[in-house]
């Protein structure tokens, strides 16, 4: 029985990392830069329910971040900042019972990780300041912008997606266990 769990969790680790990168293919010309269109954020929500969604996040946002105009810094500190979301947002899934709050805080992670680490790597790494006052000005507004983004598709994605899980585990769907 335990080989049917491992295959099981391989599987849904798999169904999570292409979902990840067929989400954000799927929103390509949008899903870089300061103002992120990347509904596969959302996802991030995952380890809440799924220790697997761990590394399924990191790979399915290091594949992602491939085609990325920040392609070498992106696929390495992106990818690892979304490791880290992902363990933080684990964690609180562990600590915290109540669904409410596990998700509210949990979904903290991958907005605040994303907020302050993608900027660094537009502004400092790739030279994004371009047009702006200074590196300063550029990596606040950076940060806004993508603390925004990123908290639309962790929270008006995310929480339906949570409940919609916690429903289908209610129904002891195999999948979701």
């Amino acid at each position: 029985m335990k080989q049917n769990n491992a295959t099981k969790r391989l599987c849904r680790a798999g169904v999570i990392a292409a979902l990840y990168v067929a989400l954000t293919y799927a929103f390509m010309p949008f899903a870089f830069g300061p103002f992120q269109l990347r509904p596969a954020e959302a996802l991030c929500i995952l380890p809440l329910f799924f220790p697997e969604a761990i590394p399924a996040l990191y790979v399915g946002c290091m594949i992602s971040n491939l085609t990325s105009p920040y392609l070498l810094y992106d696929v390495l500190i992106g990818s690892l900042t979304t490791l880290i979301a992902a363990l933080g947002t684990y964690f609180v899934g562990r600590m915290i019972k109540k669904d409410l709050p596990k998700l509210l805080i949990g979904g903290v992670f991958p907005v605040l990780c994303n907020a302050f680490i993608i900027p660094l790597i537009i502004v400092f790494l790739c030279g994004g300041a371009e047009g702006y006052a200074s590196a300063g000005v550029a990596y606040t507004t950076f940060f806004f912008s993508l603390f925004l983004t990123e908290a639309v598709w962790v929270y008006a994605l995310g929480i339906p997606l949570y409940y919609g899980i916690a429903r289908l585990r209610k129904r002891n769907l195999a999948f979701f266990e």
